[in-house]
């Protein structure tokens, strides 16, 4: 039962699409993550996502259209869904899905697939 600042924890983060575990509740886990570029192509067969800007803005882009997220912004993406990431600029985001997701889903990509880190 520990206070988590969200600027402390995500000054930590240095690299792109990494994301870092900062909380658990009930099989969920809280990440903090910093998105820069255009993440893979993937989807989640049983995991639904959910994505909050925190600072700066990005998209979630579907096949047929995309969400643009602001700062306070969150978008659910449901399970079996095909999507990506998308930030033009440095971007630092929340992620709440179930614990042990792969963040890159049904794909195995060297860049982009991360192993499970804690602040």
């Amino acid at each position: 039962m520990n206070r988590i600042n969200l600027a402390e924890n995500f000054a930590l983060i240095s690299e792109h699409w990494r994301p870092k575990v900062v909380g658990e509740l009930n099989g969920q886990e809280v990440k903090l993550v910093k998105f820069k570029g255009d993440f893979p192509w993937h989807h989640h067969e049983k995991e639904d996502e959910l994505f909050m800007a925190i600072k700066g803005s990005f998209r979630i882009e579907f096949r047929d259209r995309s969400v643009e997220l602001s700062p306070g912004e969150f978008v659910i993406v449901p399970q079996g869904v095909e999507h990506r990431p998308v930030a033009d600029e440095e971007v630092e985001v929340l992620l709440f899905e179930p614990a042990n997701v792969r963040n890159t889903g049904n794909v195995v990509d060297e860049k982009f697939t991360a192993t499970r880190a804690e602040l």
